[in-house]
């Protein structure tokens, strides 16, 4: 009967056709000091690509890019970026990790420190824990086919938050929804702890054929086949509903799959053990591309489109078929034959 009550919580849904809650303060104890300069600080409200750390790529129904930076949330429409944030959030304020647009057009912003922030188009509305957010600390958004907003263990309905935690029966205090499968079972994962998944009915820890549990997933998708992939800290792994089988040692800390096929990771190449250092002594990361024709070959066929860079981050393929990605150092995109940094080419100006 426990479980049949958590099914129908996660089912009852009310919708409403803005973002729904007021605004409310900005809280003001939030990037840490000394982790961007001054000098930065006053680069990235005068610039107009992002200048720091991209966390997650996105692509709105417009087909505009919406890039969740730590010094902004950017748009761009194929020609200069719009940072949108910058009016509600100056720099100093707030350190954004992920953006999305819901089915209704409204803009989801996921901020480490500040909660999150909703944009319908004409006004910001603001989200704290003072308005029932789980958590100020928001990494991860997701929207599930309700129409639910999902913010880690938060989930709006369009009118408030449900928290959910052990005493609804889950695994965790500390979830991330990262998928809602095609046959509505919901993937969760969460930093340093075990993926597990909920059918309905029952959560489930998942394991691979030696027992050992997943932990410390970032990132799952759903492959044209019904596929699941996701990494963890031992590497990359498929799942076909029956078989756990390991792709590859290579990190994935995000994962896209494109219009052909093929599957596209970030990742560090730490777990190779080859432990590739980057100038300053930190571990290498790389994108890598995954071909669809030997994806279930026992070896397949990988190419690295850029490696040697610490934190390659979110991952997005474009409507054109670009690839964009995030880093440590701004944003990218990759035409198939040229990876064009923004940061340099804003600099250039």
């Amino acid at each position: 009967m426990k479980y049949v009550f958590i099914y129908t919580l996660f089912f009852m849904f009310v919708f409403c056709s803005s973002c729904g809650q007021s605004q409310t303060k900005v809280p003001q104890d939030n990037i840490s000091k000394g982790l961007y300069s001054g000098s930065q600080l006053k680069e990235a409200d005068t610039s107009k690509a992002p200048m720091s750390m991209v966390r997650n790529v996105k692509q709105d129904r417009n087909g505009n890019i919406l890039i969740a930076s730590y010094l902004g949330v950017f748009r761009y429409d194929g020609i200069s970026f719009t940072n949108l944030t910058n009016k509600i959030s100056p720099p100093r304020v707030s350190s954004f990790w992920d953006v999305l647009e819901d089915r209704k057009g409204n803009l989801w912003f996921a901020s480490k420190d500040s909660g999150v922030y909703c944009y319908n188009g004409q006004t910001f509305k603001h989200f704290t824990t003072k308005d029932g957010l789980a958590s100020n600390l928001a990494l991860h958004i997701y929207e599930d086919r309700a129409g639910n907003i999902w913010f880690g263990a938060s989930r709006y309905d369009g009118k408030s938050f449900r928290n959910f935690t052990t005493k609804d029966g889950f695994p965790s205090n500390s979830i991330r929804l990262l998928l809602e499968d095609k046959t509505g079972k919901l993937w969760f994962g969460a930093q340093g702890e075990n993926m597990f998944v909920y059918d309905g009915k029952i959560f489930t820890v998942l394991k691979n054929k030696d027992g050992k549990t997943f932990k410390n997933v970032w990132s799952i998708i759903e492959d044209k086949k019904g596929n699941i992939w996701f990494g963890d800290v031992s590497g990359l792994w498929r799942y076909d509903g029956s078989t756990f089988t390991k792709v590859s040692q290579r990190g994935a800390y995000a994962i896209i799959e494109d219009k052909k096929g093929n599957i596209w990771t970030t990742g560090s190449n730490a777990s190779l053990g080859q432990h590739l250092r980057d100038n300053s002594g930190r571990d290498a990361w790389a994108l890598s591309r995954y071909d669809h024709q030997s994806l279930y070959n026992e070896k397949p066929a990988v190419t690295e489109i850029m490696s040697g860079q610490p934190g390659l981050l979110g991952l997005l393929e474009a409507n054109d078929g670009s690839i964009w990605f995030g880093s440590f150092k701004g944003v990218y995109r990759y035409d198939g034959k040229t990876i064009t940094d923004f940061k340099s080419k804003e600099a250039q100006h």
